[in-house]
């Protein structure tokens, strides 16, 4: 078996690093006394609100300073234990360009032995593993994989997500994690490699990840 099959794609916001703390402590500074708290993972649908979150994610150096998260990080060494090849997936955000180029100064600086792929659309790249919290992501991407295993790093976003091939990490139980990424390794050692599917039509890409 190459070494190059055996990816793992592990995504960053909401799973490595803390989007939605920064951007909940940023969008509290600038909120009217009269306005009630905002919730994360919103569509917001608000042009005022979405001027908001445009203009925190446009701030220089915002995105390279997002703290970690131990979910993710958590996963991300089971990995490594099982010499899965890492690959960093993450969603690039059009109106905040700068993030392209901070997202890969952030998984440099913290994820130094992986791959970094930036990407409008996580359902086209190839991975036995995907590790990430959004439920569209997941979605997409298993509908191109039809074989592969996703570990969902819990909040409160995918509480009410299921699926057969998905498996939700709260920390507690991450024997059932190793277990099932174990099981991919020895599947990929003594099936033929999986075939490439055709490539999704174009969709309109949510807005994080």
């Amino acid at each position: 078996m190459k070494r190059s099959e055996m990816v793992a794609l592990v995504d960053m916001d909401g799973t490595l690093c803390d989007y939605e703390g920064a951007m909940a402590r940023e969008l509290e500074k600038l909120r009217s006394p009269h306005e009630p708290p905002l919730k994360m993972r919103e569509s917001h649908s608000d042009p005022w609100l979405r001027e908001r979150v445009e203009l925190i994610r446009r701030q220089p150096g915002w995105w390279a300073g997002l703290e970690r998260l131990k979910l993710g990080f958590d996963v991300l060494e089971e990995l490594r234990a099982l010499e899965f090849e890492l690959h960093i997936l993450t969603k690039g955000p059009v109106q905040a360009t700068n993030s392209w180029a901070e997202k890969l100064q952030w998984c440099q600086r913290h994820v130094p032995d992986a791959r970094v792929t930036v990407t409008m659309d996580k359902g086209l790249v190839y991975g036995k593993v995907l590790v990430d919290d959004w439920p569209e992501y997941i979605q997409r991407w298993l509908t191109w994989r039809p074989r592969g295993l996703v570990i969902i790093p819990a909040q409160p976003w995918n509480e009410d997500f299921h699926h057969p091939n998905a498996l939700r990490y709260n920390g507690k139980n991450l024997d059932a994690v190793r277990a099932s990424l174990r099981a991919v390794k020895e599947r990929a050692l003594t099936l033929p490699p999986e075939p490439e599917l055709p490539a999704p039509e174009d969709e309109e890409p949510a807005s994080e990840g």
